[in-house]
């Protein structure tokens, strides 16, 4: 019973990065008096997936047929946005014509709409609905013009309502600690790096067969030493391309991510660093940092409470990896002795994180189209 609990606990918190990839909406909206004008980025994917945009189902989505759906991208995107200015409805209109737009993940339609209000307000609430009945990792990204600043927002199944006043941003700890931990949980290559570091925890590969670890506490306290020397220098490159210090190409960047996948499952079963691992830990966690740069820039970081909004989502990064190390750990020490242990979680998961991180390697860096299912 014991062991198939371990496998379990061990084999869903690799199954939770196996689900449908999260998906962003970014939604910019500017209030000038009574009038709004919106400009809203979703998703070709998302938009596939909720109304069909793919007319022939040739697995291609062009032009033409995002232009043949206009007024049912339209119609899907107003019904789930509301906004109402000291508590009184702004009537909202798409306007004609679509653009595409790039963004990190891909090619996103944009869609324009004004927005009038009884009067001009100083509170605004807005009840955002998009994706959420058929995507509960999805996403809505604020930015909002108003009142001589700006603030942003983070929209979620729980966190669909949000009131924002003129001068006042709105809740900045709590929406970027909620999103860092969010970053740990929906990322499939994030949650398999991690993997690779706690699989082993307390059985390392050595020469002649596998060594168990004698005490659970050094077993804590080294697993943890790495996920946070990987939060500090996640947090350090935030902070730099926050700044503008840098703007690493994306798909560098990415390929980069799936080579420490990569990486973190072969050097489980071919030790290659076994000493000071604190250290691999951190530097692939300047790239982890660079590549979440880019959607939390995208998001909009506000201009009064910047330090903050970045020290809650580090913090919130840390707190959720070690709430794994505090749970995946002491079941792992349990069963360390064990034959099944080894054979149906350790040896197998590695695998999993290994052949995931070559797979995204040849997807990025040679465009090989291989479909996972995370």
């Amino acid at each position: 019973m014991k062991r198939l609990l371990l496998i379990a606990l061990l084999l869903g918190s690799i199954g939770r990065a196996q689900a449908h990839k999260a998906s962003d909406s970014f939604l910019r909206v500017t209030v000038d008096a009574e009038r709004i004008a919106i400009r809203w980025d979703i998703a070709l994917r998302d938009l596939d997936f909720a109304i069909g945009l793919d007319g022939d189902a040739d697995g291609a989505i062009t032009w033409g047929e995002v232009l043949a759906e206009e007024a049912a991208i339209a119609a899907y995107a107003e019904g789930r946005l509301k906004i109402a200015g000291d508590t009184r409805r702004c009537a909202l209109a798409a306007n004609p014509g679509l653009a595409i737009a790039e963004h990190s993940d891909g090619r996103y339609v944009v869609l324009s709409l004004d927005g009038l209000c009884p009067t001009a307000a100083t509170r605004f609430s807005i009840d955002y609905a998009l994706l959420f009945d058929i995507d509960a990792q999805h996403r809505g990204l604020l930015n909002l013009a108003f009142g001589g600043s700006v603030q942003t927002g983070v929209f979620a199944p729980d966190r669909r309502q949000q009131t924002f006043e003129s001068g006042r941003p709105s809740g900045i700890f709590r929406t970027y600690f909620l999103e860092g931990a969010w970053h740990v949980w929906k990322g499939a290559d994030h949650m398999l790096f991690l993997a690779g570091l706690f699989l082993p925890a307390v059985l390392r590969r050595k020469k002649g067969g596998w060594e168990p670890a004698t005490s659970l506490g050094t077993a804590l306290r080294d697993t943890a030493a790495l996920v946070t020397a990987f939060t500090l220098a996640h947090a350090l490159t935030l902070a730099l391309a926050a700044s503008g210090a840098f703007s690493p190409p994306s798909r560098v960047v990415e390929s980069l991510v799936a080579a420490s996948v990569l990486f973190a499952g072969l050097n489980n079963l071919l030790p290659m660093v076994q000493r000071r691992l604190w250290l691999l830990a951190g530097f692939f966690g300047l790239i982890h940092g660079a590549a979440i740069a880019g959607a939390l820039l995208e998001l909009g970081l506000p201009v009064q409470g910047r330090v903050t909004a970045l020290l809650a989502f580090n913090i919130g990064v840390e707190l959720a990896q070690l709430a794994l190390v505090a749970v995946v750990v002491p079941l792992c020490f349990a069963g360390r002795h064990s034959a099944g242990f080894r054979n149906a979680v350790l040896v197998p998961g590695t695998l999993i994180v290994a052949l995931a991180g070559l797979a995204w390697l040849l997807q990025r860096a040679l465009g090989l189209p291989i479909t996972l299912p995370f």
